[in-house]
């Protein structure tokens, strides 16, 4: 198995989950996808699955049990290792005391708002201001829901990091469009003008 498969960003989240209880790659899959936005669209069953082979050969999970459910396939529930657990301990140590710059496709984006001229980028960013604010009200209404039912806070905190980031981004686009509207971004020259100043 590649190296590189043990360098797979749902590593991580494997291991956590694993750290909670032993399970199926199956139960995983959906799990990971029932907590996590990103993980529904970025995890495929192919690649968990050879996440999951790359960390048993790398000692950090062990195969259980198998299990059989009615007519279903039989499933093998794995088991983090203690060798696993100390993984899971290092490379959440590393992660949460170092800053890293994240590359996102916003921030390739926003690089080049020029490009859109001034009306087409105020339009573009008041319509990403409008779709973060009704998934940041979702979330937070999913946040409350589960605080409500009890689920311990410490279970839930990566979804009030995840809240921040997107008040915030709500607030820079908020102030770069009433920027843009006053005139008080200065527009670069060569960047594309509205249609009526290059008419004019």
């Amino acid at each position: 198995m590649p190296r590189r498969a043990l360098d797979n960003p749902i590593v991580l989240p494997v291991l956590g989950l694993l750290l909670e209880q032993p399970t199926h790659p199956h139960q995983m899959l959906a799990e990971l996808r029932r907590r996590s936005d990103a993980h529904a669209a970025a995890i495929t069953r192919g690649t968990l699955y050879n996440t999951v082979a790359a960390l048993t050969q790398a000692s950090w999970l062990a195969p259980l049990e198998r299990q059989r459910s009615g007519n279903r396939p039989e499933r093998t529930v794995y088991a983090l290792t203690d060798a696993g657990r100390e993984e899971l301990v290092r490379r959440l140590d590393a992660q949460i005391r170092t800053p890293q710059r994240e590359f996102s496709r916003f921030l390739g984006a926003v690089a080049y708002l020029g490009a859109l001229g001034r009306d087409g980028a105020v339009e573009a960013l008041t319509e990403r201001g409008r779709g973060l604010r009704q998934r940041t009200a979702e979330d937070e209404r999913r946040l409350e829901e589960a605080l409500a039912a009890g689920v311990p806070r410490m279970h839930v905190i990566e979804a009030e990091y995840a809240l921040s980031l997107a008040r915030a981004e709500i607030a820079w686009v908020d102030s770069v469009i009433g920027e843009l509207r006053s005139g008080t971004l200065p527009w670069p020259k060569g960047a594309m003008s509205e249609p009526e100043e290059e008419d004019a």
